[in-house]
């Protein structure tokens, strides 16, 4: 059973340590389905993961903690750090600036401030650097709220963030929150997630609500408004949160009717949390993909909002609209094979729709896998879903975001296309003749239009398939022969001294 989420201590728990975070492992995902806690398999998959002797590359908790609490408006994000931890903020501007086009606001810049942490910072301590950074915070801007994330130097040296944050709290009259995410915190970056999530949780979220029975809790990342037009059909308005929300948007998520997300990885921790402390439903339910899962979502959204009779309408409708647009896409996608290599939950969502479309999709790479989410409701078992509505996945891999893994898996999958949300992947993808469809936009795939839009992109990168054989042949990859000849992608987990011979 999940426990209870600890909303009284201002650091988070890492997944590993609340849902058992793997982050290598291969398999059916059958396999994998049943040693997971759902199916009261080992409650955590610690003895199923695979070790790797080295990491070529991740992602850092810091960083999504720098794309959530750094997107949000009218607040400000003091990272408490080296420079080099604010190298992100280049993308994640960018990021910003162009979520905030598509959702027809008002388009700024980003407002992130380092402290710029020195090597005599780490000798004596950083906390005078963190506190003239709040004061800079506020007479630049006079933000409604004031986020500090930590990094593994602060962590290192013990500054003592939750005290600065709680005598500026009080001497600002603002919320200033401690967000603790340093990255070796925890093994995969989800649990970045969570730390925006608790510290917005613990003094963000209003005590106090006056419940709006039309309001929905929309968890989500910076994608186009897609759940507007879909909810409006139901008379519901949407509360976009974290991302590109404001501090009162946060503040109202204790007012809402319900919470949903696109991505069970992301909404776990905050939709569980609303429910726990606030009473705020969170809508079990598949998440929003392909026909099954979209028709399963919908009516839960219905049945907690008392919209039945508007949900079952606009299912006839749209699933009446779809079909024929699906069955010609169907035709031009046959025969094509395609693989998935993005964040878990998000990618047994895509896995769905490529089935929808016709397209063989046997194999995938996930960067991580939670063997159960924070709310423990088995209908939320997204991988479990793909597997009984849409058939078994043979060579599910779970990858932390390796290439040199992911290489093996290409040659010998070999897909036609991969579908990705992380374009680091991509480039090697193309240096082996294989093109990849970007999901800049997460919210592509979601509901019934999104088979469509998923399908459309596919066609249009299929495309250049021969501008990526071109490539291919005249590029050399930056492996040995040896590993190039390799048919295993994990032969250094279950071989390690391999990698000290000759």
């Amino acid at each position: 059973m999940v426990k209870t989420l600890n909303l009284k201590t201002p650091v988070v728990e890492s997944r590993e340590q609340r849902l058992g975070t793997i982050v290598s492992w291969e398999g059916k995902a059958s396999e994998l389905v049943e040693l997971s806690a759902y199916s009261g398999g080992c409650g955590g998959c610690t003895l199923c993961e695979l070790s790797s002797p080295f990491t070529q590359g991740s992602v850092c908790s810091e960083q999504m903690v720098e794309c959530q609490a750094g997107h949000v408006r009218e607040a400000v994000l003091i990272q408490h750090s080296p420079i080099g931890c604010a190298a992100g903020q280049v993308a994640y501007n960018s990021l910003y600036r162009n979520g905030l086009k598509m959702r027809n606001k008002p388009v700024e810049n980003i407002r992130v401030i380092s402290t710029n942490l020195q090597e005599r910072d780490m000798v004596f301590g950083g906390v005078d650097k963190l506190r003239q950074s709040i004061h800079d915070a506020w007479e630049r801007y006079h933000p409604k709220a004031i986020f500090i994330g930590s990094s593994c130097a602060t962590a290192i040296i013990g500054d003592d963030i939750d005290s600065v944050a709680s005598e500026f709290t009080e001497e600002l009259g603002i919320p200033v929150v401690p967000m603790h995410c340093e990255g070796f915190r925890s093994k995969h970056w989800s649990t970045g997630f969570d730390s925006t999530q608790h510290g917005i949780l613990r003094q963000i979220v209003n005590r106090h609500p006056k419940k709006q029975e039309d309001l929905v809790n929309v968890i989500n990342l910076w994608g186009s408004d897609v759940f507007t037009p879909m909810l409006a059909e139901l008379n519901l308005r949407v509360n976009y949160v974290i991302d590109l929300a404001t501090v009162d948007d946060l503040a109202q998520m204790s007012e809402a009717a319900c919470t949903i997300g696109f991505c069970n990885t992301l909404s776990s921790y905050l939709a569980t949390g609303l429910e726990q402390e606030f009473g705020v439903p969170q809508v079990k339910a598949p998440m929003p993909y392909g026909f099954q899962g979209t028709d399963a979502w919908l009516r839960e959204i219905g049945k907690v909002t008392h919209r039945e009779e508007l949900v079952e309408k606009y299912i006839t409708k749209k699933r009446a609209e779809v079909k024929p647009k699906l069955v010609e896409l169907r035709k031009k996608l046959k025969g094509l094979r395609g693989l998935s290599a993005t964040g878990s939950a998000y990618s047994h969502g895509l896995i769905s729709v490529l089935r929808e479309l016709g397209i063989e999709s046997d194999g995938s790479l996930v960067f991580h896998h939670d063997p159960v989410y924070d709310s423990g409701d088995p209908r939320q078992d997204s991988l479990a879903q793909l597997v009984h509505q849409y058939g078994d996945v043979q060579s599910f891999n779970v990858s932390n975001r390796q290439q040199f893994q992911f290489y093996i898996l290409l040659k010998n999958i070999k897909p036609d296309f991969i579908i990705i949300r992380h374009n680091g992947l991509a480039p090697l993808a193309s240096r082996m003749g294989i093109p990849a469809v970007p999901l800049g936009d997460e919210h592509l795939a979601v509901g019934y239009d999104g088979m469509l839009h998923v399908g459309e992109i596919i066609l249009d990168v299929i495309a250049h398939t021969k501008f990526h054989k071109n490539l291919a042949a005249h590029v050399k990859l930056p492996y040995s022969k040896w590993w190039l000849e390799q048919n295993d992608p994990y032969i250094l987990s279950k071989n390690p001294e391999l990698i000290y011979q000759d």
